[in-house]
């Protein structure tokens, strides 16, 4: 099912593009390959393209700035002899709940392994036992396949892929630099056209192929683990070039977040629950076996709603996470031991207070198994990206995993592309003068009040559970908002502010349009998943 952003009932916002800002003079720099992220995706891809030309990476604040160096729990691949990729396509499937693309899930588990070993010749060391990777269990996994370092294995990752990029002379880093928009002429991307935060200026970036791993949308939501960056810049200037989005209505809560008065909020790896620990509500009762046969280790939207629904009923903000049933979880997971003790809970003596909140995309800019979107010369890898591997709900650890795996078949698929492309800039110029759709602001409202009013409409009505009337207030506000945004003081907030805008009216008449429950899309007023009608995927355009 299609729907135009120009046909929908409820107007999804005027998106207009930016290019049209542009001046004559802007400095243009020129590339084989332009990746914008510097999280696994936009890293392991970088260096991959590296074999094949001159790599850009753009990243909107520093390289340490990521939702893949605040992965804990670790990376999933089937490496141990007792396992198989068939078995982790089974369980990403059932996690999936009935939409993943099994193509695409089955490039994920056979290349998976590979990947995994690739990565750790780029140096990335994960925990082992008696000189054999150790492999820890989560949520909806049959097997225990989880490569981990510590509970700090993004870090790990991430610090062994920078550490290897800065080695390549073929690649140049550059940092605090922010996405406005996706060049095109015609059908075919050209580059992108990015605001330098360093100098307040803006720039263009030709390129023969243009790659978007900029991540997620956690911060749509007033409670998120993701960090400030995760606005959907990339999913909205893909969008607003033409590209289509896919599965936006799924949007994946964490079950088990620390509680604390930020809105961005410390993650408790699942791999805790992996080794055995158990969730109480206040009354100190142990809850998840009422709720599922695999009690702790359901899948995710299933523990969300559990902790939720326990919430609700007893009025209190929180359950509790009890880890000191485990034999020595300062060792386990020192980082999570350290990070808890500066809030002031000794995990091997007290229970940790979490509660859910916003955590993965499953949805985002539709692409094929090579990472190709609808545009010509334009990919998506990583969070930003719909490959249909996820489905309605993301196994745990994959997410990982797929930054790789689609990261290296984006430079397979583009390695003609390289060898044979020209990019003009006379063509660009001449489409940039023709440029009349800008969108500009009618109101006076600070960019940075309308971010936080729009996380708490977020998180009030298109949360972990949903129905139709809030969902409508839900439209109305956002829509409301757009009409009351000013250009403000920041140019980074302002551009921010419109791409959250957008994405979030997409997710609400997503979740709107779907009339069922299935996966992290959870619909109070229509509970039961409904294959005859809804086993498909919602697809938008904006032209």
């Amino acid at each position: 099912m299609v729907l135009t952003a120009r046909e929908s009932n409820e107007n999804i916002m005027q998106i207009g593009r930016y290019i049209s800002e542009i001046k004559p003079d802007v400095p243009v720099f020129r590339t084989d390959y332009l990746v914008i992220g510097s999280g696994i995706a936009g890293l392991f891809t970088a260096l991959k393209a590296s074999e094949l030309g001159q790599v850009i990476v753009l990243t909107k604040k520093t390289l340490k700035d990521s939702n893949t160096g605040l992965a804990q729990g670790g990376i999933a691949a089937a490496v141990h002899e007792e396992d198989s990729p068939f078995l982790h396509l089974e369980d990403t499937l059932e996690a999936g709940a009935g939409l993943c693309d099994i193509e695409a899930v089955n490039v994920l588990v056979t290349e998976g392994p590979a990947r995994v070993r690739e990565l750790m010749e780029l140096g990335a060391q994960f925990d082992t036992v008696d000189g054999t990777v150790a492999l820890t269990r989560e949520a909806a996994h049959s097997k225990a396949r989880i490569l981990h370092s510590a509970d700090a294995t993004g870090e790990a990752i991430r610090q062994a892929l920078v550490a290897r990029c800065l080695q390549e002379p073929n690649i140049i880093v550059r940092e605090n630099q922010f996405l406005i928009d996706i060049l095109t002429t015609g059908a075919e991307c050209q580059g992108a056209l990015v605001l330098d935060n360093t100098r307040g200026s803006k720039a263009l970036y030709l390129a023969k192929c243009t790659i978007v791993a900029t991540g997620g949308a956690g911060q749509l939501f007033k409670y998120t683990t993701n960090p400030d960056i995760a606005t959907a810049d990339g999913v909205a200037a893909c969008f607003r070039a033409g590209c289509e989005l896919a599965d936006m209505e799924f949007v994946q809560f964490h079950p088990t977040v620390l509680v604390t008065d930020t809105s961005q909020r410390f993650l408790i790896s699942e791999a805790v629950r992996g080794e055995g620990a158990h969730l109480l509500n206040s009354k100190n009762e142990r809850f998840m076996p009422r709720y599922h046969p695999l009690g702790e280790l359901a899948p995710r939207d299933v523990v969300a709603r559990a902790i939720w629904n326990e919430m609700n009923q007893t009025g209190c903000d929180r359950v509790f996470l009890d880890v000191t049933r485990l034999p020595d979880p300062a060792a386990r997971f020192p980082n999570i031991y350290q990070t808890c003790l500066g809030f002031g809970h000794d995990l091997t003596r007290d229970p940790i207070p979490v509660a859910p909140a916003a955590h993965f995309m499953m949805g985002g800019v539709k692409t094929n198994t090579y990472g190709e979107t609808s545009i010509y010369g334009l990919y998506a890898c990583g969070e930003v990206a719909c490959n249909g591997v996820h489905g309605a709900n993301r196994l745990a650890s994959n997410s990982l995993l797929e930054g790789l795996v689609f990261g290296q078949r984006i430079v397979e698929a583009s390695r003609p592309m390289v060898y044979r492309r020209t990019v003009g800039v006379e063509e660009i110029m001449e489409n940039l003068r023709k440029e009349d759709d800008l969108y500009l602001p009618e109101g006076n409202k600070e960019p940075a009040e309308i971010r936080r009013e729009l996380s708490n409409i977020m998180w009030e009505y298109v949360g972990i559970i949903r129905d139709e009337e809030g969902l409508k207030t839900a439209a109305g506000a956002i829509n409301r908002l757009g009409r009351e945004l000013g250009r403000g003081q920041s140019e980074l907030e302002y551009y921010q502010s419109i791409n959250m805008l957008t994405v979030a009216r997409v997710m609400v008449q997503a979740a709107l349009w779907r009339k069922e429950s299935r996966g992290a899309h959870y619909r109070r007023d229509y509970p039961d998943r409904d294959d005859i009608r809804w086993a498909q995927h919602l697809t938008f355009k904006n032209w």
